[in-house]
C-alpha cells in the first residue's frame, strides 16, 4: 500500500496490508487480552489514558508534521485537531468514573438494584481519515476505558498516523494484546466484517455505512456508524454581517471543507443576502492558499484525488442548470491535489452542490424570503448531523433549531463538537452516538443486578 503525500504527491512510504491471516492472528490477541484489561482496575484504565494524552502533547510537533503529510492538512490545523484530542480525552477520563461504575438505581434493607455498565468485549473500530485523531479517540478512548479491546483500523489515507496512534497508546501502558492496528483498505475493512467481533464503530460515507450495517444485521452485534452531511446554515436579517460572514466562510472551508460537520449550504434572508454575499466572497478570497506545512496556509491540498473530479462535477452540473460562480471553480495548477475555493449563487435545490455531500472547498449560497423558506430548506435533505442559525435573537434561533432534524443544532456558531454533549446523526448520517456520557456508555452492556440479602 502506497501512501502519498497529497501536497506533492510524493511516495512518503510503502505499508504492507493485513490479510485474513495476519488479523486472525490479532483478533486472538485481542481476544486473550481483554478479559485481564476489563479486570484491570477502573482508575488505572484512567491513569494509562491520560498517559496516552499526555504523550500525544509531548509528541505533537512529530504528530502535526506526519499528519499534514499525510492528509494534507494545514499545519496550523493539524495542530489544533491533537490540541482539541488531547482536550477531548481529558473530558472521558475525568468523566469516567462517574459514568462507567456501578449506578444504584434503589437500595432499601434488604434489596439493592444496581445497574453495572460490563465491556462489549473486543470492539471493532473502523475510521476516517480526515481527522485521524478526533474521530479516532471519539471511539477508542471511550471503549478502552470502558475494559475493551480494539482493533483499530485506520484509513488507508491515515495509516502513518494510525500506526503513530498505536505506538503512543502501548508506550502509555495500554497492552499491545487490548490494541491492534489493521493495515489496508477496503479488502481489508470488509474482512474485518466477516470477523467475530463484539461491537463495530464506523465513521465515513453513507454508502459504506449501509453497506456495513446490512452486513452485520443478522449477527446482531452493536453497530454505530456515523456518517456524512450536508449541513445547512442560515442567516437571519438581523446579524452583523461581516462577523457572521467570516463564522460561515471558516465553517465552509476549514480543513479544505473535508469535515463531516462542515458547512455545505448556505441560506440568507433575503434582507442581508446582497450584503452577506460581498462579505462572504471578500473573505474566501483573502484565504491563503499552499503549502500545508507552511503555518500560514489556511487552504492546502484535498487528501484524496478522486474527489477533484466530484467538485468539477457539482460546478459542471450547478452552472448548467443557471448557477452562477462568483470565485473559483477550478482545479489549481500546481503539483498536489489542490481545488479554488469555490461559490456559486443563484443555486437551488435541482443542483448537486445543494443536495450532495462535497467534502471539499465550494459552497452555495441561496437567497430565502423568510424562516419558514429557510426551514423547509434546510430539511430538504436526506442527511441530518448539523445545522447553524445566526441571529441576534435566541428565541428565534431556538424556534428554527426546534424544526430542524438534524443531531446537532448551532446558535451563533458553527462546525464545533464539545465532549461533554453526544455525537449524533439522524437519516443517513448515521445512528448511535459518540462523546458525553451516552458516548461512554455506548461501548458497554447494561446489566441490571437484583441483590437481595438474605
Amino acid at each position: 500500500m502506497k501512501i502519498i503525500n497529497p501536497a506533492n504527491e510524493q511516495l512518503l512510504a510503502e505499508l504492507k496490508e493485513d490479510n485474513l491471516r495476519t488479523l486472525s492472528v490479532k483478533l486472538a490477541t485481542l481476544r486473550k487480552g481483554q478479559p485481564a484489561w476489563s479486570q484491570t482496575p477502573l482508575k488505572k484504565r484512567i491513569t494509562v489514558i491520560r498517559k496516552f494524552a499526555a504523550l500525544l502533547k509531548s509528541r505533537a510537533d512529530d504528530c502535526a508534521l506526519l499528519l499534514t503529510r499525510e492528509v494534507g492538512k494545514p499545519i496550523r490545523q493539524s495542530y489544533n485537531e491533537i490540541n482539541g484530542a488531547c482536550y477531548r480525552i481529558s473530558w472521558l477520563a475525568d468523566n469516567a468514573e462517574k459514568y462507567l461504575s456501578d449506578e444504584v438505581m434503589y437500595e432499601d434493607k434488604t434489596l439493592r438494584e444496581v445497574i453495572r455498565y460490563e465491556p462489549l468485549g473486543v470492539v471493532c473500530n473502523i475510521s476516517a481519515w480526515n481527522y485521524p485523531y478526533l474521530v479516532g479517540v471519539n471511539v477508542f478512548i471511550p471503549a478502552l476505558l470502558a475494559g475493551n479491546a480494539v482493533m483499530y483500523k485506520p484509513s488507508e489515507y491515515a495509516t502513518l498516523t494510525g500506526n503513530l496512534i498505536g505506538e503512543l497508546l502501548h508506550n502509555a501502558g495500554v497492552p499491545h494484546e487490548v490494541f491492534q492496528v489493521a493495515i489496508g483498505g477496503g479488502k481489508t475493512g470488509a474482512a474485518l466484517l466477516d470477523m467475530e467481533m463484539d461491537g463495530y464503530f464506523f465513521t465515513g460515507s453513507y454508502a459504506t455505512g449501509r453497506y456495513i450495517y446490512e452486513k452485520l444485521a443478522p449477527r446482531m452485534v452493536p453497530c454505530g456508524l456515523e456518517l456524512g452531511g450536508k449541513d445547512p446554515l442560515y442567516v437571519t436579517d438581523d446579524v452583523h454581517i461581516e462577523k457572521v460572514a467570516a463564522a460561515a466562510a471558516d465553517g465552509a472551508f476549514y480543513n479544505n471543507g473535508q469535515s463531516c460537520c462542515s458547512v455545505e449550504r448556505i441560506y440568507v434572508h433575503k434582507k442581508v443576502y446582497n450584503a452577506f454575499v460581498d462579505a462572504f466572497v471578500k473573505e474566501v478570497r483573502g484565504f491563503k492558499i499552499g503549502d500545508p506545512e507552511k503555518d500560514d496556509v489556511y487552504i492546502g491540498p484535498l487528501t484524496r484525488k478522486a474527489q477533484l473530479d466530484v467538485l468539477d462535477a457539482q460546478v459542471k452540473d450547478a452552472l448548467q442548470k443557471g448557477a452562477k460562480l462568483l470565485t473559483g471553480g477550478n482545479r489549481i495548477n500546481r503539483k498536489g491535489y489542490y481545488y479554488e475555493p469555490t461559490v456559486l449563487v443563484n443555486v437551488n435545490h435541482h443542483m448537486k452542490v445543494m443536495r450532495e455531500e462535497s467534502f471539499g472547498p465550494i459552497i452555495g449560497i441561496m437567497c430565502v424570503n423568510n424562516d419558514e423558506q429557510a426551514i423547509s430548506l434546510m430539511n430538504d435533505t436526506e442527511y441530518g448531523l448539523t445545522a447553524s442559525v445566526y441571529s441576534n435573537s435566541k428565541t428565534r434561533a431556538e424556534k428554527i433549531l426546534a424544526q430542524i432534524n438534524s443531531g446537532t443544532g448551532y446558535w451563533n456558531c458553527c462546525d464545533r463538537v464539545s465532549p461533554a454533549l453526544p455525537w449524533s446523526g439522524r437519516k443517513h448520517s448515521g445512528f448511535g452516538a459518540t462523546l458525553s456520557h451516552i458516548g461512554l456508555r455506548a461501548f458497554t452492556r447494561p446489566k441490571g443486578l437484583h441483590l437481595r440479602k438474605p
